[in-house]
C-alpha cells in the first residue's frame, strides 16, 4: 500500500494512493484506518511531507563506492567503517515533494544532493535481532540529504551543513510493499541521470542497523531512518531540479533556489 499525506480543498489528511487517484482514510497508517467515499486525482492535491518523524536517524558512510570518492576527493585512503553507527539530523530542516530547497545566502557553490532510502518504523522495537528487525519497520520512503561541503568542513559539527531549514525533502508517500534487493537509486539532474545505484548495495543492511540500534535505545511508530548514498554529487545551483528515483516507491523532486533576504 502506498500511504500519503495531502491537502485538498483546505483539509490536510491521510489517503491511499491508487494510480492516479487518491483516496481519503480515515484514522492514520501505524493504527486503525478505514477507506472514506472522498477521492481526488492525484494532480490535483499537495503531497504533503509523508510524516515528521519522533526521531530523525540518519546512516552515514554506509557505501563503499561514495566513502572511496569522498577519501579520494580529499587525498585520503579510503576507511570503510566496520560497524553500524547511527546519527541525527533536524526535524526543523524536513520538507515535502515539489517544495523548494533554498539555498542560504551566505552559502558557498559547494552544494550537493544524496539521494537515500528511508526505513520508516512502525511498532515500539528494542532487542531486535537482524533476523527479526524488519518486522518493526512499516514502509519507505525517499530522503534527498542534502548538504553544504564548506561547511560540513570549516564547522565543529553538522549544525548548518546538513540541517539548515529545507535541505532535508522527504516524500512523496510511504510504500509498504517493496522488495529491498531489486531497488535502484536513479538521481536526475534537471531532467537527466546523474547517478544510479543498486540501492541495497550498503555496507550495513537496514536489519543490521536497526539490531544495532535496539540495543542501546527504543524504535517508535513514525522514527525515520535514512540509510546513506552511493556516488557522489555535482555543485548544485540554483534553478536546478534534483529528482530521486527508487524502485517500487516513486520519485522526489525539489527545486533549488535562491534565499531572497
Amino acid at each position: 500500500m502506498r500511504f500519503a499525506k495531502i491537502t485538498a480543498g483546505g483539509k490536510t489528511t491521510w489517503a491511499l494512493v491508487e494510480g492516479d487517484r487518491v483516496t481519503e482514510i480515515s484514522g492514520e497508517p501505524f493504527g486503525g484506518w478505514d477507506k472514506t467515499s472522498t477521492k481526488h486525482d492525484l494532480k490535483n492535491v499537495k503531497i504533503e511531507l509523508p510524516l515528521m518523524p519522533r526521531t530523525f536517524y540518519c546512516a552515514g558512510l554506509n557505501y563503499a563506492k561514495h566513502v572511496r570518492e569522498a577519501a579520494n576527493r580529499r587525498g585520503e585512503i579510503p576507511n570503510i567503517p566496520d560497524r553500524a553507527e547511527i546519527g541525527y539530523r533536524a526535524q526543523s530542516a524536513l520538507i515535502a515533494h515539489d517544495e523548494d530547497v533554498i539555498i542560504p545566502a551566505d552559502a558557498t557553490g559547494k552544494i550537493h544532493y544524496e539521494g537515500e532510502l528511508v526505513a520508516v518504523i512502525g511498532k515500539k522495537a528494542k532487542y531486535l535481532s537482524e533476523k527479526d528487525a524488519l518486522s518493526c519497520v512499516f514502509g519507505y520512503t525517499i530522503g534527498n540529504d542534502v548538504s553544504e561541503r564548506t561547511w560540513q568542513k570549516m564547522d565543529r559539527g553538522l549544525w548548518r551543513a546538513k540541517n539548515a531549514d529545507t535541505f532535508k525533502p522527504m516524500g512523496p508517500w510511504i510504500e509498504t510493499d517493496v522488495d529491498l534487493d531489486a531497488m535502484e537509486t536513479t538521481v536526475r539532474l534537471n531532467g537527466k541521470a546523474d547517478n544510479h545505484f543498486k540501492t541495497n548495495d550498503m555496507v550495513f543492511s537496514i536489519q543490521q542497523f536497526i539490531a544495532e540500534m535496539t540495543k542501546y535505545f527504543t524504535l517508535w511508530p513514525g522514527d525515520v531512518i535514512w540509510m546513506g548514498t552511493d556516488g557522489s554529487s555535482p555543485d548544485i545551483k540554483a534553478g536546478d531540479v534534483v529528482e530521486i528515483d527508487i524502485t517500487g516507491i516513486g520519485t522526489l523532486r525539489n527545486k533549488f533556489v535562491a534565499e531572497k533576504r
